[in-house]
Order: C-alpha cells, then structure tokens, then sequence
C-alpha cells in the first residue's frame, strides 16, 4: 500500500510503501490527529518505522493495494 505523507514547511511529501492495511494507517492517523499519540508511527515494506510529529502533518494519502506486475514488455 502506498502512503504520502506532506509534513508542513517541508518541500517534499514522504512516499513509503507500507505492508500495513489502509484502516490499520487511517486508525494511526486519526490516533495521531486526536492527541492520544503524538507520533504518526508507520513500518514499511522493509520494517524500518517512520515518525512523524501529528503536530506537523499537513496531510496523509492512503493509495491503493497495489497488484505486483509479472511479464515481459514489447520491445
């Protein structure tokens, strides 16, 4: 699943492709959001685990579970 976080007075978003489910980061936003956590907490693909400050999020956009492409192109 890809995740686009935009972080306030940063030029770039953060891309990251999570193993988590769009509710499991939808429910760590809104956690983030209400005041019960003050880190946006989310593990990537890979495992690494990235924090963001709630008081810092500017937006989060939850993409689509992304099919894994097989074959070959034209060439």
């Amino acid at each position: 699943m890809e995740v686009k976080i935009g972080v306030q007075n940063a030029a770039r978003e953060i891309v990251l492709e999570s193993s988590q489910s769009a509710e499991e980061v939808e429910n760590a936003v809104a956690a983030a959001l209400e005041g019960s956590s003050k880190l946006l907490k989310l593990v990537d693909e890979h495992g690494r685990k990235v924090l963001i400050p709630a008081e810092r999020l500017a937006y989060v956009e939850i993409g689509e579970q992304a099919a894994r492409k097989v074959g070959f192109g034209a060439i």
